[in-house]
């Protein structure tokens, strides 16, 4: 009897900043490996999350979100970096979703899907956050008028969150991807390093706690990450600094005697010890460097590309 056969390919997520990519990318996966928070512009890095499932495998590229002029926080030359990362997402791959809050579209819904038309991919339309909606009878106008003019291979209103509609989606998907063998192994959930993850997870805490500015003026650097193997058990020795720009917001970060930073290095440690299955012992420091997120060569030396 023949192997039914399995199906391997990439597809796009892509979306204004804010409506859920990463916590799509991560129930997919069923893993987190893209930080999340209520704030726009979270994912400042292209990711790619590997999701495996029994009909084949799908290559997910998550990305910042594609933003025009208005409403950025971050320096210019960082929102050029994450612009570019967006579309360079679009190639080499398969199809692409586009996802949006349910019930609204704007100027930068528009904006994401012209980008996506213009690399001539399928786009599959996932309505996300169908749970926020009390009203369900609106959700068919809202897809009628979004879909106005647009020409999407399937529209799936689904709950990332709550990881409601999944099921049908990945069906979709690998109906678009070409019949292949899968390009990672079946324990393989991302291609970036646990170093790169670390750093992510103490970035989602200074985006979950600090207030409304300030985590854009913030970045971090994994300056030591080491096994020790010594013990009965492995633990990952970790040094991370969490860059400024300037010497106000330091003292910001760290709190009243320190409070603040321990917080974010707690929460960040648990974060860490559950996505690697090991003990973390994680030190912290806080650093200044002037305008890093409007300089190009800064932004490389720590670790942003397009």
């Amino acid at each position: 009897m023949s192997k039914p056969s399995q199906r391997s390919g990439a597809i796009a997520v892509i979306g204004r900043p804010n409506v859920g990519k990463s916590t799509l990318v991560n129930a997919l996966v069923g893993a987190k490996i893209s930080i999340t928070s209520n704030r726009p512009q979270t994912t400042r890095h292209r990711l790619l999350g590997i999701a495996t499932f029994p009909g084949g495998q799908l290559q997910l590229v998550d990305t910042p979100g594609i933003h025009g002029e208005q409403g950025k926080r971050s320096g210019k030359a960082m929102n050029r970096m994450m612009n570019r990362a967006a579309r360079g997402a679009l190639e080499g791959v398969d199809a692409a979703v586009l996802v949006v809050e349910a019930g609204r579209w704007d100027a930068e819904d528009g904006l994401a899907f012209d980008a996506l038309r213009e690399g001539g991919l399928p786009v599959v339309l996932v309505v996300n956050q169908v749970d926020k909606i009390k009203d369900k009878g609106m959700l068919l106008p809202f897809i009628a008028k979004v879909s106005e003019g647009r020409e999407f291979a399937a529209v799936h209103p689904l709950s990332a969150l709550k990881r409601k509609g999944l099921e049908a989606l990945v069906d979709t998907l690998l109906g678009l991807v070409p019949e292949a063998a899968p390009m990672f192994g079946e324990d393989e959930i991302t291609d970036k390093s646990q170093r790169f993850l670390a750093g992510e997870l103490v970035r989602e805490q200074l985006m979950r706690q600090l207030g409304e500015e300030l985590p854009y003026a913030t970045t971090v650097e994994v300056e030591k990450f080491e096994e020790d193997t010594t013990g009965r058990q492995l633990v990952y020795r970790i040094d991370a600094v969490v860059w400024v720009e300037r010497e106000g917001q330091k003292a910001i970060v760290i709190g009243k005697g320190g409070e603040r930073l321990r917080e974010i290095g707690t929460r960040a440690r648990g974060q860490m010890e559950r996505l690697f299955d090991s003990k973390v012992f994680l030190q912290t420091w806080v650093r200044v460097r002037e305008g890093w997120s409007d300089d190009e060569a800064a932004l490389r030396s720590l670790g942003y590309h397009d």
